[in-house]
């Protein structure tokens, strides 16, 4: 996202670990521009959903829709799998990858869609039925992942922590952290 702010063209990119070297992969879909790639999460074929959190052009009056996508890891292939999303940043698999979960930050919001196939979602639901979990009051949303028992921890801004939601949509536990802003999760020590 920070290529997009720069001047650069946004986009998704690997790094070679042993030379360093940036190969740009994907800095657009059917001929939209990337705005602001965020979070991505490899399913069980080897491909990767992500959000493309979009962002406000400086001084500009106007919010860029954006989406998620899913994408093949050697550059081969990319297609816009749910638009539009609203600010989509963190995303997640269910343990079994039959669900796809995403945080819509300004809307401090977890949305989720059932998986049809290698990169195929369900058609969105008629109403509130792709919101898994709404926070009350001002409460922004960022990354997340999703543990062993298939609930979502999600980065929780303003409140400072990780908010955990059950896979039935019950907001189960607040982690409190010493951070206000509270942008990344990971699950580590011996009981993770």
């Amino acid at each position: 996202h920070g290529g997009a702010l720069a001047g650069r063209p946004a986009g998704i990119q690997r790094v070679d670990l042993d030379t360093g070297e940036v190969t740009d992969l994907y800095t657009e879909c059917d001929g939209n521009p990337l705005r602001a790639p965020n979070d991505l999460v490899f399913d069980e074929h080897g491909g990767f959903y992500f959000t493309d959190h979009g962002y406000a052009e400086h001084g500009a009056r106007v919010q860029h829709l954006t989406g998620i996508h899913y994408a093949l890891a050697d550059g081969s292939a990319i297609r816009e799998v749910a638009f539009p999303v609203s600010s989509p940043n963190g995303i997640g698999l269910s343990p079994d990858g039959t669900t796809l979960y995403w945080a819509e930050t300004m809307h401090g919001r977890v949305t989720h869609r059932r998986v049809t196939g290698q990169g195929e979602l369900a058609p969105p639901a008629i109403g509130p039925g792709d919101c898994l979990a709404g926070l009350p009051g001002m409460q922004y949303l960022d990354s997340l992942a999703v543990d062993g028992a298939g609930n979502v921890c999600v980065a929780t801004l303003l409140n400072g922590g990780v908010t955990v939601v059950s896979p039935g949509g019950e907001i189960v536990d607040f982690v409190a952290a010493d951070d206000p802003l509270t942008t990344n999760i990971c699950f580590g020590g011996p009981d993770l």
